[in-house]
């Protein structure tokens, strides 16, 4: 395995050196590049299940995925069904959350407002685009998910806007997009991010439901882990993080009330044990690979405790209906 894959995985160092030593067989939940995949297998998995929803990562890997023989076992899907595409028990699940550099990279794809290209941000090949979304949702459903999503305090004022243009002219480019939304905001002050990050980060998660993928992809983690496998996840902003903290301590016993007011609750067993609290990128990683100054690794080992669904109230999500409007 000489060829390195073109985008370096995040924490992946402190993944290996947690787990040590790796063995078995492990899922990379959000196979990518392949960069985790890769890493697990040369530390010594038995094998490796990548799973993606992008059908078009697996031509990617094809230069090097046959080296792996049956150690490699790649499969289309989303992570929230990795116990069934697993196909049996696993020792470790690796996710690695949010959109990939190498989707970032492809204007095509719509993720990025860098360059120019259709208004998609699909992580898969089917259903609504962020176009879509944009042309029907309701202006203040539209706000909300701006706010919820992406955290901008000016959400009604980019919903607004979007309104107001989207009733002259469908906007139908991340160009025409994220011209709009700066042009309805003040001039970013040096060294601020580009007014639209957060209405992109917004529109991104709501196309791709990602905090419904994330907390059932959690879920499938906890009923593929056998008893001592692991669970790391590697997340980009602070809404991931929170949940992925939340359900944590919620399943190591830990995880408290969902408000003061409510009887106390009591796991009869904890589903994870040994969780790490959030592991950041180390000085070295930081100059060699930038995109790891926002990422956060949280992990936990898996007890023998009984599966099951989770208190999402527990979780700290985000609370919006993306079902009305459309």
């Amino acid at each position: 395995m000489d060829d390195r894959p073109p985008h370096t995985p995040v924490l992946l160092g402190p993944i290996l050196s947690h787990c040590a030593p790796v063995s078995g067989i492990w899922v990379d939940g959000t196979f990518g590049a392949g960069g985790y995949a890769r890493g697990l297998l040369d530390a010594g998995a038995a094998r490796v299940i990548g799973i993606d929803r992008d059908p078009s990562v697996f031509a990617l890997a094809a230069s090097w995925a046959d080296e792996c023989g049956d150690r490699l076992h790649l499969v289309q899907g989303t992570f929230s069904d990795l116990d069934t595409l697993a196909g049996g028990p696993v020792q470790g699940v690796v996710l690695d959350l949010g959109v990939s550099s190498m989707q970032l990279d492809q204007p095509q794809r719509g993720f990025s407002f860098l360059r120019d290209g259709p208004l998609d941000m699909r992580m898969g090949d089917s259903g609504p685009t962020a176009a879509d979304l944009v042309a029907q949702v309701e202006e203040s459903r539209l706000a909300d998910i701006i706010y919820q999503y992406g955290e901008d305090r000016a959400s009604r004022r980019i919903a607004r806007a979007i309104v107001r243009a989207r009733a002259e002219a469908p906007i139908t480019t991340t160009g025409q997009l994220a011209g709009l939304v700066e042009r309805a905001l003040p001039r970013p002050k040096p060294g601020q991010s580009h007014p639209a990050t957060r209405t992109f980060q917004a529109l991104r998660i709501a196309v791709n439901d990602e905090f419904g993928q994330l907390v059932q992809g959690l879920e499938a983690a906890e009923r593929a882990l056998e008893p001592g496998g692991w669970l790391a996840v590697v997340s980009f902003h602070s809404l991931e993080d929170r949940v992925v903290k939340r359900f944590f301590q919620a399943r190591s016993g830990g995880g408290g009330n969902a408000n003061r007011y409510a009887p106390a609750t009591e796991d009869a067993a904890p589903q994870f044990t040994d969780v790490s609290k959030g592991i950041a990128a180390d000085e070295a990683e930081l100059r060699a690979n930038p995109r790891a100054r926002s990422a956060r690794l949280r992990m936990a080992r898996r007890t023998d405790a009984p599966a099951g669904p989770v208190d999402r109230t527990r979780l700290g999500l985000p609370k919006i209906d993306l079902e009305g409007g459309h």
